[in-house]
């Protein structure tokens, strides 16, 4: 019979699934999947050996996950004829101090990551929601977690320390950084395409409803954009990105509540705070409307500012990398961000950008400017497979 793994990529509001065929401590995509569970009626699409369908899912995903999935499992197991679920790997957002490998999960596990949910309270308890449901839905079938935080523990106790008194350091209170499951792929893709930028100093951009800037040197994080928390660095579809802290000072003085204060900064802030319209920049790309604009263009100030920071971490910058979803399709966003930092030596080919080719520079420019599609899925994919093989032996 085959054997096949599941893999959860889980937001605030959305889950994508990958489905993997399992060989040995290989795991090959065979399809993939989507929940958007602000929509109504909910819906899975899929897309399984290169065949598209929408399924409607009849489980309200607030009252029961449990349902939702039984649901999709059902598809996947009996619609689609997938053989036998070996493993679910999770991407897992926060993964704290210690948890710095992908792992097998286990209770000591899980209450340790239920502890880190307010560092990343959009996507750790989603992260729990989906683990447990699974757990009840089929005892004893392994579960694993990647964590977002891992790729960064390479960066040095400098780079992570805030100017705050050492006790709180100690403490845990430092700059974890995220996305590190996306930029651990690229780093491995710029190795794997044989390209030379591999082992000099990239500065990548995810740049997607979540973003942020990460520096790598030889293929290892030294800094990043983000923080303690996914809301530090630059501003996200509905996250604030960096802030002074005065100004959470100056609310909490006026009467705001710690709750009203953290809706604020994670789901009113961001580009659809200060455009008033919308969180997706597909949407403000098409409006002439000057908050629109603004957002816009507040979003490729701070992007290329904070890659000018990582350059001075680095020494120096071979390549920007971009990628996600508005590092991989935005042309006019990856353009507006190189014209800021067009002082560093950065040429676009004009053409090139619009048909998001892999190199989007000109002959012109000092360092060269790549587009490349993240896969995350594929990373949790396979550390389950790595992580299951060992188990089994």
């Amino acid at each position: 019979m085959n054997r096949w793994l599941l893999t959860f990529n889980a937001g605030s509001s959305s889950i994508k699934l990958g489905v993997f065929r399992l060989d040995q401590a290989r795991a090959t995509k065979i399809g993939q999947g989507q929940l958007d569970l602000h929509l109504t009626p909910l819906q899975l699409r899929l897309e399984i050996d290169g065949i598209r369908s929408a399924i409607e899912i009849k489980a309200d995903p607030v009252a029961s996950m449990d349902k939702v999935l039984e649901e999709v499992l059902h598809q996947l197991e009996v619609g689609h004829e997938q053989g036998a679920l070996c493993a679910v790997g999770h991407r897992v957002v926060h993964g704290g101090l210690h948890l710095s490998r992908p792992v097998l999960l286990d209770p000591a596990i899980e209450a340790a990551l239920e502890a880190l949910a307010p560092l990343a309270p959009l996507h750790q308890p989603q992260n729990l929601r989906l683990i447990r449901a699974i757990e009840r839905l089929r005892p004893g079938l392994p579960q694993t977690a990647t964590f977002d935080t891992a790729f960064h523990a390479t960066q040095d106790a400098l780079a992570r320390r805030f100017a705050l008194p050492r006790k709180l350091h100690d403490e845990g209170v430092l700059r974890y950084g995220f996305h590190g499951i996306s930029y651990s792929y690229i780093a491995d893709e710029l190795r794997r395409r044989g390209l030379p930028e591999a082992h000099g100093n990239v500065v990548v951009a995810h740049l997607g409803n979540g973003a942020s800037l990460c520096a790598l040197q030889n293929g290892r994080s030294v800094d990043a954009s983000t923080g303690f928390s996914t809301l530090e660095g630059v501003p996200m579809g509905t996250r604030c990105g960096a802030l002074d802290p005065g100004v959470l000072l100056y609310l909490l003085q006026q009467g705001m509540t710690p709750a009203a204060l953290e809706d604020l900064l994670y789901h009113q802030s961001g580009l659809l705070g200060v455009s008033g319209l919308s969180a997706d920049v597909r949407t403000l790309q098409q409006s002439q409307a000057i908050p629109a604009r603004e957002a816009l263009e507040l979003f490729a100030l701070r992007c290329a500012g904070e890659a000018a920071r990582l350059a001075t971490t680095l020494g120096g910058m071979d390549a920007l990398v971009f990628t996600a979803g508005i590092g991989e399709h935005d042309a006019r966003m990856r353009a507006a961000i190189c014209r800021r930092l067009a002082w560093l030596g950065i040429r676009l080919d004009p053409a090139a950008n619009e048909q998001h080719l892999e190199c989007i520079s000109s002959q012109a420019s000092r360092l060269r400017v790549l587009v490349i599609p993240t896969n995350e899925e594929q990373v949790i994919a396979d550390d389950a497979a790595r992580l299951l093989m060992g188990k089994e032996r």
